[in-house]
Parts: structure tokens; sequence; C-alpha cells
């Protein structure tokens, strides 16, 4: 199993700098906080997961298939070391950070 290291409190490097790059300019940053809020107010709580899991799931599989769609085509050494980082990305942290920072609502089934 492969061990990771830490990098700037974030998961590993490949994390940090993917979230850095998303949150750098305000475009950017203001589509993943919108894309986050919208998962959070689509989600609902199930036998399994809170809304707010459920919320970040969804989330964080929407930020590896958009991120990976945008890499650029390439072949080789190039192409295999884009890969193996992007493989690298904790994906589920980056969405955790996103929903941490929606507008919650308290729900009728919560508040009693």
């Amino acid at each position: 199993m492969a061990t990771h290291k830490e990098y700037n409190g974030w998961f590993n490097y490949e994390t940090w700098l993917v979230n850095l790059w998303m949150t750098n300019d305000q475009g950017s940053d203001e589509y993943w906080r919108e894309t986050a809020q919208e998962a959070y107010d689509r989600a609902s709580a199930d036998t399994v997961c809170t809304r707010e899991q459920r919320a970040r799931i969804t989330l964080a599989d929407i930020l590896k298939e958009e991120i990976e769609s945008t890499q650029p085509d390439t072949e080789g050494m190039w192409a295999d070391m884009m890969n193996a980082a992007i493989s690298e990305v904790n994906w589920d942290e980056i969405a955790e950070h996103l929903i941490d920072d929606v507008e919650k609502e308290v729900e009728e089934s919560e508040e009693a």
C-alpha cells in the first residue's frame, strides 16, 4: 500500500495543488463553491449516509470527473506522469473542504 506525504495541511502535494488551482481565481472559486452548494442542496440523508456525507461523495465524483476531463491530449511519458499525479488526488478531502463551507439548512427532523 502506498503511503502519502502530507503537504501544507492537505493529504498530499497533488491534492493541495488541485485545490489551489481550483480556488486560485475568483471565477473558478465561485464555480466550485456553487457546485458544492448545489450538491448539498440536492443531497438527502439515507440509511448509510448523512446529508453532508452524501453531498461530499457526490461532489468528490463531480470534481474528479470534471478535472480529469480537462487533461490535455498528450502521449507517452508526459501522459503517464500526469495520470500518475492526478491519480494521487484525494477528491474526498477537497469535496469535504468545500462542503464544510456551504450554507446548511437545519431540517425539521434534525431539530427534534
